[in-house]
């Protein structure tokens, strides 16, 4: 998740080697005057949803911003440029809800707040794990729970089930996330004869290449995230322990903005109409699906 600016869940089409892996229902009336549709998932406009987004929004595209290196949450499709994943999928079908069209920008990940901040970005849909730290700069539409997961290469000796476990070893966190803030937390507590080397990279490919290539001993991500590298990894990743530290993602807004109600209003719609069900069934993202999303529901 990224925590310091927590997050994420997108197959990246274009990594099929280890070296590629270099590697979280109430509405109004619909109208069908305008639809997005991404492969069997299809989001059509909402009237009374529409009439709610405020006048500078209208009639121009809603800019997203993503980091496009967390798959399957979000990465670069197999044309090199398009980006695409659930998040990709939820905020093309949420713009499509509220009368809007969304240009996906990728961004890098710890400037993507800041960037809403200054007016750079509408808003931000990046796996970014609703807390309350991050509440005090932006407002939050919570849409999908997800913990941290730690994976070792197959071949290597680590064993990793805790924070703990990690003392003794290199890890390797994307720049900005929870996990990068756990770890040099914890390095902090190693005895000094067990010293934790974290390794911090500017996305969460590099990070997964220091794992493939032995420069560290351990990866940490999202626990969707985590999953999906081992998995593209043909059997040279494994997960190690089980997940911890679950807690929301939520799609971050300008507090001024006065786009948090109608995000909110549309992403019940979605839940309703079941395009939200699609879309994570799509991405196999549905054992982290909410019922209740809420505007700033951070758990710490």
């Amino acid at each position: 998740m990224k925590l310091s600016y927590l997050r994420r869940l997108v197959p990246a089409l274009l990594i099929t080697s280890v070296s590629a892996l270099a590697l979280a229902a109430c509405g109004g009336s619909s109208s069908s005057s305008s639809t997005t549709s991404t492969s069997s998932v299809t989001a059509t406009k909402d009237a009374t949803v529409a009439a709610s987004v405020p006048a500078k929004f209208q009639g121009k595209p809603l800019t997203v911003a993503l980091d496009a290196s967390y798959p399957p949450m979000e990465s670069i499709g197999s044309d090199g440029k398009t980006v695409v994943g659930a998040d990709a999928d939820l905020a093309n079908a949420l713009a499509t809800t509220m009368g809007l069209t969304a240009s996906l920008q990728n961004a890098g990940f710890d400037g993507i707040i800041p960037g809403i901040d200054a007016g750079k970005y509408d808003i931000g849909m990046s796996s970014f794990t609703d807390t309350q730290e991050r509440e005090k700069t932006v407002d939050f539409v919570t849409y999908l729970t997800a913990g941290t997961s730690f994976y070792v290469t197959a071949s290597g000796n680590a064993s990793v089930a805790s924070l703990a476990d990690l003392c003794g070893l290199t890890v390797a966190v994307e720049k900005g996330t929870t996990q990068q803030d756990d770890a040099q937390a914890q390095a902090k507590k190693c005895a000094p004869d067990k010293k934790l080397t974290v390794l911090v990279f500017s996305d969460q490919n590099a990070a997964n290449l220091a794992l493939s290539s032995n420069r560290a001993e351990v990866g940490m991500a999202d626990s969707p995230v985590a999953a999906y590298a081992v998995k593209q990894s043909s059997g040279k990743f494994k997960l190690s322990g089980d997940p911890y530290g679950a807690a929301p993602y939520g799609i971050a807004i300008a507090k001024s903005s006065g786009l948090a109600q109608p995000v909110l209003d549309a992403f019940n719609v979605l839940i309703a109409n079941g395009v939200y069900k699609s879309i994570l069934d799509k991405w196999g993202l549905a054992s982290g699906a909410i019922t209740k999303p809420v505007i700033n529901g951070a758990q710490s």
